[in-house]
């Protein structure tokens, strides 16, 4: 099998080292402040509390392992100009009967839909990968097919 590689923003990158350090710190505190009041309850083997914080505590840990790998291993994209769209390029989309609109292509733990930025591995980030201005491509859909047109890049 495969494995997937992570590309990420620089902006990005500094978020997950923030929520690391929250999740270290704060967030270590405040569960291991809910295990201790649960173990206060009494008997463990009945404590839905003591569950819940043991539950919330392998969580915890879980995102920290996590974030750790993926900061160790991930790609740092920066914004650049090219002639080919790739991770990183801004573009500029215009869809037969709308109104151009620009989409920055990234990597998948960077894709926000609401923001304009469209992950690399999702159906339209991956038709336009390689493209130029003044190129065509097709996004296949459950509705049918779209072609789209780059009208400028970044």
């Amino acid at each position: 099998m495969t494995q997937q590689h992570d590309y990420l923003s620089a902006e990005k990158y500094k978020e997950l080292e923030k929520e690391l350090e929250y999740l270290k710190t704060e967030g270590r505190l405040d569960v291991a402040g809910r295990l201790e009041y649960a173990k206060s309850l009494g008997d463990l083997s009945e404590n839905a509390e003591y569950g819940e914080a043991r539950e919330a505590f392998n969580n915890l840990e879980l995102r920290i392992s996590d974030i750790e790998n993926l900061l160790k291993t991930a790609t740092i994209v920066k914004a650049h100009h090219s002639v080919r769209v790739e991770i990183g390029s801004k573009v500029l989309v215009e869809r037969e009967g709308a109104e151009a609109k620009w989409y920055s292509v990234v990597g998948s733990r960077d894709a926000d839909v609401l923001k304009n930025k469209i992950s690399n591995e999702s159906p339209m980030g991956a038709a336009m990968l390689g493209k130029k201005k003044g190129d065509n491509f097709v996004v296949k859909t459950p509705r049918g097919s779209t072609t789209f047109t780059i009208k400028d890049l970044e």
